[in-house]
């Protein structure tokens, strides 16, 4: 069995069941070899298998990310590293009014799947905010990340799709704040 070929049909499944729920612009399954031109590792092959998910237009914002490894299996979703002018508008909303982020954070259903929102933070307070700001708790964060790790059982099991999706349903009330934090200036007037 062909495992590159198995993770380009599991992505088309994972493709069809978001397209139920969101709108997606991009599917992208990463290759399976390893650039090994500056690698002391000189073996050709990933040990994992990987794509993600772009959605759709620039109202949408947010991808969405699934990794099949042996002992490292996981799906995430969120904002890697976003750029400057998204960190200080995020940070921005954030410390104007913490209170929509953190329903959403601390929703049962957000806690069942993701546990804790994830993501680099700055040690102290990012420039500009002080450090005994209300929500300095959240204004730390340099990336918005969520996460959810599958074990190998689970990904082998037939059902493994769609969980993945369930799991992907269950980012859209934060990837809806978000997209609206971001397609809007602080006085909430739409940018496009």
């Amino acid at each position: 069995v062909d495992a590159h070929q198995n993770i380009k049909d599991l992505g088309e499944k994972l493709r069809n069941l978001a397209e139920e729920h969101d709108e997606i612009e991009a599917l992208k399954i990463y290759r399976i070899y390893r650039d090994v031109r500056f690698s002391k590792d000189k073996s050709p092959y990933k040990n994992s298998l990987s794509g993600h998910m772009v959605r759709a237009t620039k109202l949408r914002r947010g991808g969405m990310y699934f990794h099949v490894e042996p002992g490292n299996s996981f799906v995430g979703g969120g904002f890697w590293n976003p750029n400057s002018p998204d960190l200080k508008r995020i940070r921005e909303e954030i410390a104007a009014s913490p209170d929509e982020l953190r329903k959403i954070i601390n929703d049962p259903e957000f806690k069942k799947y993701f546990g804790t929102l994830q993501g680099d933070q700055v040690k102290t307070a990012p420039k500009g905010y002080k450090k005994d700001h209300p929500a300095i708790d959240l204004l730390r964060y340099k990336q918005f990340l969520l996460g959810r790790n599958f074990s190998d059982k689970e990904v082998k099991a037939e059902n493994f799709a769609e969980e993945v999706d369930k799991t992907f349903r269950a980012m859209r009330p934060f990837f809806d704040y978000m997209s609206d934090v971001l397609t809007t200036d602080s006085n909430g007037q739409p940018l496009f």
